[in-house]
């Protein structure tokens, strides 16, 4: 595998690490030290939802990065991509959750479904890599 694609596994791996990472953080904060504010106001399965989509694209990173790193991933720019919209659509998504589950401005009610965008956009192209001529 050449240089630049080791390279850009390694970005998908930090970001399915710091996302992991992240995502059990905030899950347990929800369960444990924000539970009552939570149920208080009716947000905990709000929460709950931000963590799951969180934890679930950082399982997918995770794999993600090793379908690239063991080259059975044609490089193109789109690729490159799977990476920032998942990364992009789960800060959206599951940040615009967190803040909004936590009293943050109404305002914050729109970016969650553009983060949904960008995490579905992430999956089309990588289901697209299935439907490549040269996948390999």
């Amino acid at each position: 595998m050449a240089s630049a694609d080791h390279s850009r596994s390694r970005t998908a791996l930090a970001a399915a690490g710091i996302l992991g990472a992240t995502g059990v953080a905030l899950g347990a904060l929800g369960a444990h030290a924000l539970k009552a504010s939570l149920l208080e106001r009716g947000m905990t399965e709000v929460w709950d939802t931000a963590a799951k989509y969180h934890l679930l694209h950082a399982v997918a990173l995770l794999g993600w990065a090793a379908w690239r790193r063991h080259g059975t991933v044609a490089e193109t720019r789109a690729v490159d991509w799977v990476t920032r919209l998942w990364v992009a659509g789960a800060v959206l998504f599951s940040g615009s959750l967190y803040w909004l589950a936590t009293g943050g401005p109404r305002w914050l009610g729109p970016v969650t479904p553009l983060g949904g965008v960008a995490l579905i956009a992430g999956w089309v192209l990588l289901a697209k890599q299935a439907f490549r001529r040269d996948p390999a």
